[in-house]
């Protein structure tokens, strides 16, 4: 399967009072076309600076270094050609997103990377109609459409987006509809320039069960049918299982587990994943065991393992650098990585009892 989209080495380090922090610490991940990536973590885990680092969003005054390369169209269409020099890097291998003007970024944003936001009422604007913003959206890219035509694509993109009614919801304002119809139009605005990668920034919180059920499955078979790359960010490991093909665990800005998702759930490698697992609610789990301790701040990081002064399975190494992402010793995946010093070089781990580690975490 070829990637759509490979980040490698991607950092990104912030200006605080107390000096420069890195929310986004050396992450390397891939997402294919038509694939699901789902990136998982606490709050303050780094994981909506990442998106905001794909979509050229980051606050003033950020530095970027490593790649984030979007792979070329296959179908011919890809990339708009460069408009200065700035982005003659755009090619057809493939667009290198960190080093893009802001220019080369009004073309990429939309037409081939697209973001659903967390906060639909306040993403979307409350003084324009539904419609009239998803049109908006189209005319950005599609400059040479005539009216009839752009209000053609925003009833297509409505309807895409499962929005009944669409020809009445689209005169309407967000604060008329409800959290979920709300979040499908978003998901309709950020499909109505037709792009290749969907970054989906927990697009589910706030909304009840049954409407969370449908904003997943409706962004699972939008994937599908229109051979998207999503990147599903969330802090629910539940929601991940529903959607993803695949898991990143993200801590502290690094990347600690990567790996199928199916695996990852079920046999995880990292104390901080196993952690998470024990700490989401099941029906056969009556209490809960929540993970000790809070993720540390950022100017404050410990030298070796981030997760280590929160860790029930640290030993006197864990202080002493940080680990590599090494293999697990599931002999069906070689794609199943943990950064932790418990997974050995080889790729297998030390004789670590499963009930054992939950018990320990827990206590």
């Amino acid at each position: 399967m070829t990637d759509l989209l490979q980040a490698r080495g991607l950092s990104v380090e912030l200006p605080t009072p107390l000096g420069w922090v890195r929310p986004v610490n050396d992450v390397s991940l891939r997402i294919a076309a038509g694939e699901s990536l789902g990136l998982v973590g606490e709050s303050g885990s780094g994981k909506t600076m990442m998106a905001l680092a794909l979509m050229g969003l980051l606050p003033v005054g950020a530095r970027v270094s490593g790649e984030a390369v979007l792979a070329g169209d296959p179908t011919g269409g890809a990339s708009p050609a460069p408009t200065n020099s700035m982005d003659k890097n755009r090619i057809s291998a493939g667009t290198h997103l960190t080093s893009l003007s802001e220019r080369g970024w009004r073309d990429m944003r939309g037409r081939e990377i697209a973001m659903v936001f967390q906060e639909p009422m306040t993403a979307l604007n409350p003084v324009m109609r539904i419609g009239a913003q998803i049109e908006e959206a189209i005319r950005a890219h599609n400059a040479g459409l005539n009216s009839g035509e752009v209000r053609r694509r925003m009833l297509e993109a409505l309807h895409r987006a499962a929005v009944p009614e669409s020809e009445a919801r689209a005169e309407q304002f967000s604060h008329q509809l409800s959290g979920g119809l709300r979040q499908r139009a978003m998901i309709a605005m950020a499909l109505a320039g037709r792009p290749r990668l969907l970054i989906a920034d927990e697009p589910t919180t706030a909304l009840d069960v049954t409407v969370q059920k449908q904003i997943l499955d409706l962004l699972d078979r939008l994937r599908r049918e229109l051979h998207l790359g999503l990147l599903f960010i969330t802090h629910d490991l539940g929601v991940v299982a529903q959607v993803a093909d695949r898991v990143a665990v993200m801590y502290a800005g690094r990347i600690v587990e990567e790996g199928p998702a199916q695996e990852v759930l079920r046999s995880p490698g990292h104390p901080y994943t196993q952690g998470l697992l024990a700490a989401s609610p099941t029906l056969e789990r009556g209490k809960l065991m929540p993970i000790p301790g809070t993720v540390p701040q950022l100017t404050a990081l410990p030298p070796g393992c981030a997760f280590e002064p929160r860790c029930a399975l640290r030993v006197r190494e864990c202080v002493r650098a940080v680990p590599d992402l090494r293999a697990t010793s599931l002999p069906r995946s070689h794609d199943h990585v943990a950064r932790c010093i418990l997974v050995s070089r080889n790729g297998s781990e030390q004789s670590i009892n499963s009930a054992d580690k939950a018990k320990r975490l827990s206590s």
